[in-house]
């Protein structure tokens, strides 16, 4: 392979509604089969053959409820409620493929690690090393109340949790069992090595696990590490943790950006092509130009700005003030929060505001064109803006990923940016991001804990 090589993720998850607010009601448009496992086993197939890397599975635990003081508006948008479960969606997708990843997001917030550690070895021996983990701390309101709390864990200790919730998994898979703790030796009746399990008895400021670890290591032991941010105390969690960061970042500030991640993984003890940064991007293509642009904009024709409203927790309505009224004026003369509000909006108009927030249409890392054109602008996020790959925007299940399939995946191959098909069968999901081994490396904090070292 010639330059930078592509790491291509789509971006999805279990609801009718993600990011692409009102898409749902495009012609052709299989939203509402998200429940069915079908729908799912023919995305994956359809990644599979498209030279996907992986699919990065959202999730949230609660429902979006700021905007208008309730979820009437997220129930009407399809807006991430209903959703199910991702987790479960990962053993059926990958029942049909051999090459394709999963990122799963779970957050550390609200459910113990224990339970979850053994979910998660439970799918890396399913999918056979194709599982990677997206480190989430959830961010709704309503996710606090569902889960017992009166309000929202403020946002530094919510990461503070994490850290402790990472501690506490990498004990479980990397230092409760042995690689050779199952023996399988029906001569000696022995089908675990007890000496070679063992407790793990942590005891911290928020978690106690006595362990040991409910299952023996999967082909990674631990999952790949995602993490999703862009704010100071995540960088710092992603510099000694993540393995794949993605990030949304526009303009100069994505060059900067990448640049501090692995600046911060450095420092952190590990090495700098350990953290792989990937970007939210959109691609609309087509046999010509013309046509590629006609989709986008019939697509434009579908946009629910209530949706975008509900997504982004807006504290004021934007419905009922002219386009051209200040945000900080609509929001006093609502009586809302203006703290709530980031300062850089606070001094646009309402026109302006609804613009600068809606993400599934910005110019940055957004390709629109013929093949050609295309794959030169994914080439240029990758030699110039300097990330090692993208999240896909999905406005159009499945047209998005046949048609990047059908028309860039070939060009791509050519000019070197993706493997051919057959490349990466059989391996681990490490090892098709990183092209090394199917565990994690000595200079990640996890490998601490091996062989029982540093337990307790």
């Amino acid at each position: 392979m010639t330059g930078k090589r592509l790491l291509l993720n789509l971006f999805e998850m279990g609801t009718p509604t993600h990011i692409t607010h009102g898409l749902w009601r495009l012609p052709g448009n299989d939203r509402h089969r998200y429940t069915d496992i079908a729908y799912w086993q023919e995305l994956a197939v359809a990644l599979e053959e498209g030279g996907f890397d992986a699919v990065f599975l959202a999730d949230v635990v609660g429902a979006y409820d700021v905007f208008r003081g309730g979820f009437d508006d997220a129930l009407r948008e399809g807006l991430q409620l209903p959703n199910i479960d991702p987790l479960l969606v990962i053993p059926v997708m990958a029942a049909v493929t051999k090459r394709l990843g999963f990122g799963v997001t779970f957050s550390t917030s609200y459910e113990p690690p224990f339970a979850f550690a053994r979910r998660m070895s439970t799918l890396d021996h399913l999918t056979r090393g194709r599982v990677g983990w997206n480190v989430v701390t959830s961010y709704l309101p309503n996710a606090a109340r569902s889960f017992g709390l009166t309000e929202e864990i403020p946002h530094d200790e919510r990461y503070a949790i994490a850290a402790e919730y990472l501690d506490v998994v990498y004990k479980l898979w990397e230092g409760s069992w042995d690689d050779d703790a199952v023996q399988r030796d029906a001569a000696r009746g022995v089908y675990t090595d007890p000496a070679k399990v063992r407790r793990i008895d942590h005891v911290g400021p928020r978690f106690s696990v006595a362990g040991p670890h409910l299952s023996e290591p999967g082909p990674q032991r631990t999952p790949v590490i995602f993490q999703a941010t862009a704010s100071p105390v995540g960088i710092a969690l992603a510099a000694q943790h993540a393995e794949l960061v993605f990030t949304i970042q526009w303009g100069a500030t994505v060059h900067a950006t990448v640049q501090a991640f692995r600046d911060a993984a450095v420092a952190a003890g590990r090495e700098r092509d350990s953290l792989k940064v990937l970007v939210q991007s959109a691609v609309f293509v087509a046999g010509t130009e013309a046509e590629a642009r006609a989709k986008l904009e019939t697509y434009r024709a579908f946009r629910s700005e209530i949706g975008l409203f509900v997504h982004t927790s807006t504290v004021f309505d934007p419905t009922q003030h002219a386009p051209s009224t200040i945000v900080a004026d609509a929001v006093a003369a609502e009586g809302g929060d203006l703290g709530a509000v980031r300062p850089l909006l606070r001094g646009l108009t309402v026109a302006e505001y609804t613009a600068a927030v809606d993400e599934a249409w910005t110019e940055e890392f957004l390709a629109v064109g013929d093949p050609e054109q295309v794959a030169d602008r994914i080439e240029h996020w990758l030699d110039v803006d300097d990330v090692d790959g993208i999240n896909l925007r999905q406005y159009h299940s499945f047209d998005t990923v046949r048609d990047f399939a059908r028309y860039v995946t070939p060009v791509l191959r050519r000019r070197g940016r993706l493997p051919e098909a057959d490349d990466a069968e059989g391996v681990t999901l490490r090892e098709r991001l990183f092209g090394r081994g199917p565990r994690l490396p000595d200079t990640h904090p996890a490998r601490r804990y091996r062989g029982g070292a540093h337990l307790g």
